[in-house]
């Protein structure tokens, strides 16, 4: 019996021993994992382009530097035209931009030998906005914002515009002609059109919207995020493109019924430094998996789901 006793003892404490081997092997595993996951990236980013983009890569830059401290992120907003400017000057891994790339801003990088990726990461409404104390305009036409915008070399009041409302002098604040912001206003409002003369252009809509704050008279537009972060300052403006006015919204953005002023925006990497630097690489993974939330936190609309995982396939493909 006591024999027994003994075997048994020795048997289990053979299996504790297995056990705890197995155990150990498998924390080791666990750290190394962890260790893999936690891994921390060493880097120095550089990104500029459009002020629209900015808020929103601005918000993924301070969440990633969170996690990882020894990447360095900087993120410039000399506008769309201008990011792109330095883009093709190897200045920047990653370019923002309101816009699709023009044909030449490509032949321009092919020249240079860079090729590039264009990734989505939201849809913004370019909105219309007056000052808080204009009581008389409550929709706009897409005719009556060609009226508005349209430079015919004399000054414009708003009793031009429509019968009914005050002679007072129109005050207009414009993005810059370096902004994609501008230059989808120009496609699809100006329709390639000399934009008044008189108009305050800026890259920096901080300053489009002090201009409109400060002038009763005074109209403008930006990207939706501006407005939101302004509006109890300013007045949005519902637009009229033949099936009654429609305000921006996060719905009428991403449905396209807020026409023709809804539009995708973008950022562009260089696949040389997605392919070779780990951390460029790391940056923009984190940002398509982020850029839905983080989006919608600083006041624009996320792309469906699929748009972003269709995303992190093509920025796989362009590791291998």
């Amino acid at each position: 019996m006591k024999k027994i006793k003994v075997l048994t003892g020795l048997a289990m404490m053979s299996t504790a021993l297995v056990l705890g081997a197995c155990n150990n092997t498998s924390g080791e595993g666990n750290a190394e994992q962890s260790a893999e996951e936690n891994k921390q990236m060493q880097g120095n980013i550089q990104i500029d382009g459009s002020s629209t983009v900015f808020p929103i890569m601005e918000a993924v830059s301070e969440e990633y530097m969170m996690e990882q401290p020894n990447v360095k992120v900087t993120v410039g907003y000399s506008g769309t035209g201008g990011g792109f400017e330095k883009f093709i000057a190897g200045e920047t891994q990653m370019s923002n931009a309101s816009r699709p790339i023009k044909d030449e801003e490509k032949a321009a990088l092919e020249e240079k030998g860079i090729d590039f990726t264009e990734f989505k990461l939201a849809y913004d409404g370019l909105s219309v906005v007056v000052n808080k104390d204009n009581d008389w305009v409550d929709s706009l036409t897409v005719e009556e914002l060609q009226k508005i915008w349209l430079d015919n070399g004399k000054s414009k009041k708003w009793s031009d515009i429509r019968k009914g409302w005050p002679e007072e002098e129109i005050k207009l604040y414009s993005p810059g002609t370096d902004s994609g912001t501008y230059d989808y206003f120009d496609e699809v409002i100006l329709e390639g059109g000399q934009i008044d003369k008189s108009a305050v252009l800026s890259e920096d809509d901080n300053v489009l919207v002090q201009g409109v704050t400060g002038e009763k008279s005074g109209i403008g537009y930006f990207g939706y995020a501006y407005y939101l972060e302004n509006k109890d300052k300013l007045k949005v403006v519902p637009i009229d493109a033949g099936k009654g006015a429609v305000e921006p919204t996060n719905e009428t953005i991403e449905s396209g019924e807020y026409a023709p002023l809804s539009r995708p925006l973008f950022t562009y990497a260089a696949n040389k430094a997605v392919a070779e630097d780990e951390a460029v690489y790391d940056y923009l993974k984190f940002t398509i998996e982020n850029a839905g939330s983080l989006s919608e936190e600083v006041g624009y609309v996320k792309l469906p789901e699929e748009e972003y995982k269709k995303d992190l396939e093509t920025l796989e493909g362009l590791k291998k």
